[in-house]
């Protein structure tokens, strides 16, 4: 390959690249065209981008980028997925069509490598683990409220309790005078 080629190849990875935050390295071989295909097209639809790169080039690049990527990594095919809400349903879209394709066909080799987050290389499986956009939200809106609960909750016992008590005063029948 040309020098004036791989120099185009490098520089249309930094603009595909230059922005993104979150990405997933896999290792895929083995896998149809149709099956690629069908694969593409579906995490195309939740915005999820598939790109098979050159390992000596997307490494210069990644560097250059400030991308943290263990050389290990490296090795082998490697095919870059990004987009989606974030790295934690990249993983789980990811995962999930790594089971599916290991079930229907088996001698497809299908692996993630590594997981980048924030320009830090994370393993694949914490990747998984970590929260969607959403439920970090939702954590950040409970810890945000929940002082205010407990305070409400707080204060309403003592009055529910004199409430509840009053109550039951004026419910009693009053005891007849002794004659």
């Amino acid at each position: 390959m040309s020098k004036l080629v791989k120099q185009m190849q490098m520089e249309a990875l930094r603009k595909t690249f230059a922005d993104v935050q979150e990405m997933v390295l896999l290792n895929i071989q083995k896998l149809d065209a149709r099956t690629t295909t069908q694969m593409r097209l579906d995490l195309r639809k939740r915005n999820i981008r598939l790109h098979m790169v050159k390992n000596t080039l997307a490494a210069r690049v990644f560097k250059e980028l400030g991308l943290e990527v263990p050389e290990s990594c490296w090795v082998g095919p490697t095919i870059v997925a990004w987009g989606g809400p974030g790295i934690a349903q990249l993983a789980r879209e990811i995962e999930q069509w790594a089971e599916r394709i290991k079930s229907e066909k088996p001698q497809v080799i299908f692996e993630p490598k590594i997981a980048i987050v924030e320009k830090r290389s994370v393993s694949f499986e914490e990747a998984k683990r970590f929260p969607t956009r959403e439920e970090a939200l939702g954590r950040l809106v409970n810890l945000i409220l929940a002082p205010a609960a407990n305070l409400v909750a707080q204060l309403r016992g003592p009055g529910a309790r004199l409430a509840a008590q009053i109550k039951s005063r004026t419910e009693q029948p009053e005891a007849s005078p002794a004659a």
